[in-house]
């Protein structure tokens, strides 16, 4: 099937697994343009640090460190999945704290790290920081010293070391134009067709906070906060290429690796459309019914989801993001002038991020049009989130005014949980009477079907 697939260069095949060729010494993506070996010359990784841990290099022409995230490995639990996703975090965090986090010791850390990808968990994560900066070298016009802080490393000799080691070169024979010192980043990136850009566009469009976001037909961008700092990027897509362009301006650059995972993230890249495709025709819902390349946009953050999905309770999106607006206009933090450069402007006068738990907490909230008690509502929500706190589910039920239903929005949209099915959703309920669906038969997918059930809803 793999060699099918790799003969085919089908770009739905992308992401879902890496080509190295033993004769050279490289691997690639399934959609690499240059010429097709023989199949008794290549052998197949389903992960790219697998691929450098034999000892082969990435192609530079078809970057596979740039490819969509490969398929999830069948029969591996939660434990090494999220495991593999702190281990990928750039800066990287020590490997013991990270098993302390997990609520295991350091050495089954790395007996289930080996298992599940041959490497131990420490080179997993030094082969990730050299695939960021090997990014960054390739696609922006970063020096490299920048480029050597922002991927974690401690001088420009531990990333020349870096790339040396895993990538077989260096880094100015990576990069054949002259750096040149640049503010706003561009970066590509990539996700598995079929992507539905008009469902995910119409989307946040309905949502858009007018200062804080924009949406025009090809783009999505906005303000976004970052420790202490702010900053705005814009996302172009680019159907053509599976992708899209990526416009970052931040001061911040030691968090770009996470700013970018969270921009992944919103715009729903590593979902596999074709499996996620199979679990709704599975749930009962007719193939003419589906919505093809369907996407799951999110929030920026769990705080922000839950501020808009409590003050949108009984009432419609438009009313709700009215009053959100409000909140924004009220209590964010103004950008200034200094933000974006390259002159990507708002149409509005004024631009705003959103507002921190604290200012929030700490506001009357007299400015709202709602009920007392849904101010109420937002202002204890805001508290559980104060300095950096993250709430437990059991903590934001607790709250009067806060349901199922409001749980279960901010799980799917700020936790970003592909497997949350709206059953009480007014709409959903409706629509599933019409389309009678089995939501179990979804799995690990209703977060999917309940957006399809609302796309139907449209038609």
């Amino acid at each position: 099937m793999l060699s099918k697939a790799r003969l085919s260069r089908d770009p739905r095949f992308d992401g879902r697994f890496f080509v190295a060729v033993k004769t050279t010494g490289i691997f690639c993506r399934p959609i690499c343009p240059a010429r097709l070996p023989k199949e008794e010359n290549v052998t197949y990784f389903q992960h790219a640090t697998q691929a450098m841990a034999h000892g082969y290099r990435p192609c530079f022409r078809c970057r596979p460190d740039s490819a969509p995230r490969s398929a999830a490995w069948k029969g591996v639990g939660a434990t090494i999945n999220r495991a593999l996703t702190l281990l990928s975090v750039i800066p990287i965090e020590r490997v013991a704290d990270i098993a302390m986090r997990l609520g295991i010791s350091e050495r089954y850390l790395n007996k289930l790290v080996v298992n599940a990808v041959g490497i131990p968990p420490k080179q997993f994560q030094n082969m990730q920081r050299t695939l960021f900066a090997k990014q960054l070298i390739q696609q922006t016009h970063l020096s490299m010293t920048d480029i050597a802080i922002t991927a974690g490393y401690q001088s420009l000799r531990q990333l020349q070391r870096a790339i040396e080691q895993y990538c077989a070169t260096s880094p100015t024979q990576l990069r054949k134009k002259e750096p040149v010192q640049q503010k706003a980043i561009s970066l590509f990136l990539s996700y598995r067709p079929p992507y539905n850009w008009p469902y995910v566009r119409d989307f946040l469009a309905t949502r858009a906070i007018e200062g804080m976001e924009r949406v025009t037909d090809e783009s999505y961008e906005r303000y976004f906060s970052c420790n202490e700092s702010l900053g705005f990027f814009k996302a172009i897509h680019d159907e053509a290429r599976h992708g899209f362009k990526l416009v970052i301006d931040m001061p911040d650059l030691g968090r770009l690796h996470t700013i970018i995972e969270n921009i992944k993230q919103v715009l729903d890249l590593h979902a596999d459309p074709l499996l996620i495709e199979q679990s709704l025709l599975q749930s009962g819902l007719p193939p003419s019914k589906l919505t093809p390349g369907l996407r799951l946009p999110s929030a920026w953050n769990v705080f922000e989801s839950g501020c808009r999905a409590i003050v949108g309770q009984q009432v419609s999106v438009k009313a709700a993001i009215s009053q959100v607006t409000l909140l924004v206009h009220q209590l964010g933090e103004t950008v200034s002038d200094a933000l974006p450069s390259n002159g990507l402007e708002s149409k509005t006068s004024e631009r705003y991020s959103f507002p921190s738990p604290e200012s929030v907490a700490e506001n009357s909230l007299e400015f709202l049009r709602m009920p007392q008690a849904r101010k109420e509502a937002v202002r204890h929500f805001a508290r559980l989130f104060i300095n950096g706190n993250m709430p437990s589910h059991e903590d934001i039920l607790a709250i009067k005014g806060v349901g199922p239903w409001t749980l279960d929005y901010l799980k799917m949209r700020g936790e970003r949980n592909p497997d949350v099915y709206l059953g009480g959703d007014l709409i959903v309920r409706k629509m599933a009477q019409q389309y009678p669906v089995a939501p179990e038969k979804a799995a690990p997918w209703r977060s999917y079907l309940t957006l399809q059930l609302w796309q139907l809803s449209n038609q």
